[in-house]
C-alpha cells in the first residue's frame, strides 16, 4: 500500500475543494484545507487517486492567481509518496518515477524528483536557477508551474499556533529549534505567528516534542495536525495530552485505512 500526500496550493475555495475530493471517493483519507496559507493537503491511498486529483487541480487553478504564505513552485506543489507496510521504499520510487512521467508526458507540467536524490527544500531554493527538471519541459508550465515528486518516510506535518507574538518571534523559535528531524517555518498566518513544522522523524521527534520545544520558548495558543500520524506515534504519547496535541485515534494513518476499506467492503456487498 502507498500513501500518497499532495499538496495543492488552494485552501480558501470550500466548493471548488469539494468538487475535488469528490472525485477520489474512499481513497480519500484525509483533507486539511487553510486559507491563509491558501493551501491544501490530501492524504490519498495509492497511485491512480493522485494522477485523478492532479489532472483535475490543474484544470482548476491558475498559479498565476494564487496568493499565500506558504512556498510553492505550482499548483500541485508536492506529491510524496510514502510506503506503507507491506510496501518498500523502492515501490514508494517507482510509484514517485510513474507519476512524474504521467505528469510531464500527459499534462505538460515540469516535475522535480526528491527522496534520495535530493531534498524538498533543496528543490524551493534551486528550481529553474541552478535545477533544471528530471521530467518535463525546462520552464514552468505558465497555469499549473512545477510539481515536486518525491518518496519518503512517514512525516509529520505540525503547526503551533503562538499567543500574543509576533512573526520576529516565530522565526527566531523556528531557527532556534530547527533539526535535522526537524524542518520548521516561522510564518504570519492571518493576524496569529506560527511555528510550522515538517517532522522528518516522529519516531525520534513527534508532536509531543515538537510542541513542549516551542512552549518553552513563548506562549502556545493550540496545536494543529495537518494530515494523519502513525499509530505508534500516537502510542508514545501519553492520553492526557492527545487533544491539547490535536490528536486522536481517529487520526492515524491506520484508522482512516481501515475505514476505507470498511467503506470499500461494503460498497461491494
Amino acid at each position: 500500500m502507498l500513501e500518497c500526500v499532495i499538496n495543492i496550493s488552494e485552501g480558501g475555495n470550500p466548493s471548488q475543494l469539494s468538487d475535488l475530493s469528490s472525485e477520489l471517493g474512499p481513497d480519500l483519507l484525509d483533507l486539511h484545507s487553510d486559507a491563509d496559507h491558501n493551501r491544501s493537503v490530501f492524504t490519498l491511498a495509492g497511485e491512480d487517486p493522485a494522477r485523478i486529483l492532479t489532472k483535475s487541480a490543474a484544470a482548476m487553478f491558475d498559479i498565476r492567481e494564487h496568493h499565500g504564505v506558504h512556498p510553492r513552485v505550482g499548483i500541485v506543489d508536492v506529491v510524496p509518496f510514502v510506503a506503507l507496510e507491506p510496501s518498500t521504499f523502492d515501490d514508494a520510487i517507482a510509484a514517485r518515477d510513474r507519476f512524474a512521467r504521467f505528469a510531464s508526458e500527459e499534462l505538460g507540467i515540469p516535475c522535480f524528483l526528491y527522496g534520495p536524490e535530493r531534498t524538498l527544500p533543496f528543490i524551493r531554493k534551486h528550481a529553474f536557477i541552478d535545477l533544471q527538471p528530471d521530467f518535463g519541459p525546462s520552464a514552468p508550465h505558465p497555469k499549473s508551474g512545477a510539481i515536486c515528486v518525491g518518496a519518503r518516510p512517514i512525516l509529520i506535518a505540525y503547526n503551533v499556533w503562538l499567543k500574543d507574538q509576533t512573526v520576529e518571534t516565530a522565526k527566531r523559535i523556528a531557527k532556534t529549534i530547527r533539526t535535522n528531524e526537524r524542518r520548521t517555518l516561522g510564518l504570519q498566518v492571518g493576524a496569529h505567528a506560527q511555528v510550522s513544522m515538517n517532522l522528518i522523524d516522529p519516531d525520534v521527534t513527534g508532536p509531543l516534542e515538537a510542541y513542549d520545544a516551542v512552549a518553552e520558548l513563548a506562549p502556545v495558543d493550540h496545536a494543529e495536525l495537518v494530515g494523519l500520524v502513525p499509530a505508534r506515534t500516537l502510542a508514545r504519547i501519553p492520553r492526557d495530552r492527545w487533544a491539547q496535541l490535536d490528536l486522536s485515534g481517529e487520526k492515524t494513518i491506520e484508522w482512516r485505512l481501515a475505514e476505507r476499506n470498511r467503506r470499500l467492503s461494503g460498497a461491494s456487498d
